[in-house]
């Protein structure tokens, strides 16, 4: 069942494809990718707000290749409703302990300038403001969430034994791999005034954790990073989250 907090309700269903997804090739000999569908629904619980996020998609495990020349990948293929469509890229790993999650900040910087970040009233939860959710809304939340939504991540494997853990870090720029990218619809790029809230770059990790005792990952936790620009500035858009498979 999903561990979360009191605000959010999230479900992450798994349905494995069944068989090969061929590739055709023309330079490289011909590829076949296996992979899995799934659905990620998250409701706000204290709003009780249902379609806060509804992502169908799939991920997909692509062999090495020699031209291009790339070790073997995996790949993340997403639709948001909101209007954007990701594919995704990256690498796995595995190691013999819990993960390292790294701090993260939330904080607008200049657009193509993520060392001029800006401080908004906004972030301060006790500063009133009609551009946050206030009250009741807020229910659960801390300041440190607010700081370093990752603290969430690190709080709820406080205490655990962990004894393994498999990391899968995809990216629609091609950083580590060359591909992927992003498309959204028409209300988000905007016109020549500007984008209403350009997605520009998503960059996520997972991480699948195999307590000890247990002979499989059992849990999986992630945190993602949506850059949306707008008003000249990227605003990081980040969403955590630590869910384990039902007994």
């Amino acid at each position: 069942m999903p561990v979360l907090p009191a605000w959010l309700s999230e479900q992450l269903e798994f349905t494995p494809i069944s068989g090969p997804i061929p590739n055709r090739g023309l330079l490289q000999p011909d590829i076949n990718m296996f992979g899995l569908t799934y659905l990620q629904q998250i409701s706000d619980a204290n709003l009780r707000a249902a379609g806060l996020h509804i992502e169908p998609g799939l991920w997909a495990v692509v062999p090495r290749t020699s031209d291009p020349g790339e070790v073997p990948t995996v790949v993340r293929l997403a639709s948001i409703p909101h209007g954007t469509a990701i594919v995704a890229q990256g690498t796995a790993s595995t190691s013999g302990a819990a993960p390292d999650i790294p701090d993260i900040g939330i904080k607008p910087f200049k657009i193509g300038d993520p060392g001029s970040t800006s401080d908004l009233p906004e972030q301060t939860l006790t500063t009133p403001s009609k551009f946050r959710t206030s009250g009741p809304g807020l229910t659960g939340i801390t300041q440190e969430m607010v700081n370093n939504p990752n603290s969430v991540l690190r709080s709820a494997i406080s205490g655990q034994q962990i004894s393994a853990t498999t990391m899968l870090r995809v990216a629609t720029d091609d950083t580590p791999v060359a591909g992927g990218g992003i498309a959204n619809t028409a209300f988000l790029k905007g016109t020549v005034h500007g984008p209403n809230a350009d997605a520009v770059s998503v960059t996520s990790t997972f991480w699948l954790e195999t307590i000890q005792g247990e002979s499989a990952p059992s849990q999986l936790q992630y945190s993602q990073t949506v850059l949306l620009n707008f008003n000249g500035l990227s605003w990081p858009h980040i969403t955590v989250g630590t869910l384990r498979k039902p007994r």
